[in-house]
């Protein structure tokens, strides 16, 4: 058994929904890396929000409305604070992760890329840090390039100097929703800026799980989203260097995002009101504020040592209890890798797989994870993905593994 200086108990104890049972069975959540529960703490403040400060924010002068501006700007401290940013006005809220891509790519990358200029791209990138950049190809004539992924899942950077001629942007995921795979995200990034080239990093899977420092990653955008990491669904947030920001115009218009408007035209505001047009999931935002506290209390460094004890237990009892009948996709071993595990067991289909899983209330995702790209790379239309968070432990692992193998006898001719 491994051990962990976390309270397991006492933190699945924070999660409601963790306390449920289904068809039978205690439910084991195992998938995270599509959306993470939410403890008591971010909905006690979401009912909060609604009960005692409902009003629109940055606009009415009365005592309610300075409340509730007053409770966004201080989750925007407090993700600055929790991502390493040097200014609180870099940190700008968006709808999601998604949202913050594409405004970084219909904003800066309209602005600044057109025919002839790269934007290079990873093999195991989410849709997300796809398909935004593949538009501004379609309409621009932008090149879109790709690093490759290895047999042992990481990625090949054995070809970056040669990918890299030409490049204006790095777009890179810190951590695969696949594989698990960590790339080397500052030695990346310094590439990038080698050649003049910008670096985007999609953190989505990595701000959950571990300390985060865009400072220390040198990079020049980093997206992630709230939905992931505790926090409610409908927030995300794009931090972006200051300088870059001030440069680049509005994604949205409307109201919020003005300094003033005429019969002739309008003046955008400062950042980052320029980038939040309109009224903002203000309720949102606040529960994030509360998910962050809640994270920072529990220590990201005791989260990230957890989850790797976590995905090396995993990874062990899982190849022992099935053997070769058994393929995890991704690196074999904790080091550079998250606790993201997508499985292809014998020649059952993910999607069979997941609904047997499901009787036993494991709780794993079937699909091409909005990666398909990547499954073309693996040579499968789909995985079994479980993936790990703080509330896991080797009970779920177990229960995955007894699960697995109830399936096996249940498929077997």
């Amino acid at each position: 058994m491994t051990t962990t200086t976390l309270d397991v108990a006492a933190i699945k104890a924070d999660f409601p929904l963790l306390g449920r049972e289904v068809h039978g069975h205690p439910i084991v959540y195992l998938d995270s890396a599509a959306t993470s529960q939410k403890p008591r703490q971010v909905l006690n403040a979401l009912t909060q929000y609604y009960e005692e400060i409902n009003a629109n924010i940055h606009r009415g002068a009365y005592h309610i409305a300075e409340q509730a501006t007053t409770a966004v700007e201080n989750s925007r401290a407090a993700l600055a604070r929790f991502v390493g940013a040097p200014e609180t006005t870099e940190i700008v809220f968006a709808k999601n992760a998604t949202e913050a891509i594409n405004l970084v790519a219909h904003s800066w990358g309209r602005t600044n890329l057109g025919s002839g200029d790269v934007v290079l791209l990873t093999a195991m990138e989410h849709h997300a840090n796809i398909v935004p950049w593949q538009q501004l190809a379609a309409e621009r004539g932008v090149e879109v390039r790709w690093i490759p992924v290895g047999d042992d899942g990481h990625l090949d950077l054995s070809d970056l100097d040669h990918l890299l001629d030409g490049v204006r942007l790095v777009a890179v995921s810190a951590a695969s929703n696949v594989l698990g795979t960590l790339p080397p995200i500052r030695w990346i990034a310094d590439a990038a800026h080698a050649v003049g080239a910008l670096c985007l990093v999609d953190a989505s899977q990595w701000v959950p799980h571990q300390p985060t420092d865009v400072v220390a990653w040198d990079c020049d955008f980093v997206v992630f989203t709230g939905h992931k990491m505790c926090g409610p669904t409908g927030v995300g947030v794009l931090w972006g260097r200051s300088d870059l920001l001030d440069a680049m115009p509005p994604f949205l218009g409307g109201g919020s995002m003005i300094r003033n408007v005429t019969f002739d035209g309008f003046t955008p505001a400062e950042v980052p009101a320029r980038f939040e047009a309109g009224t903002q999931p203000i309720a949102e935002i606040i529960g994030l504020h509360a998910a962050v506290e809640y994270l920072e209390a529990i220590g990201m460094a005791a989260i990230r040592d957890h989850e790797r004890d976590l995905t090396a237990y995993a990874l062990r009892t899982l190849s022992e209890r099935l053997g070769e009948d058994l393929a995890i996709h991704g690196p074999n071993t904790v080091e550079g890798r998250g606790g993201t595990l997508s499985l292809a067991y014998r020649d059952i289909h993910p999607h069979d797989l997941s609904q047997v899983l499901d009787q036993h209330g494991v709780c794993v995702r079937a699909g091409h994870h909005c990666a398909k790209p990547l499954m073309a790379v693996l040579g499968v239309n789909a995985t079994a993905r479980a993936s790990l968070y703080l509330y896991n432990d080797e009970a779920d692992v177990d229960a995955l593994a007894d699960a697995l193998v109830d399936a096996g006898d249940f498929f077997a001719f």
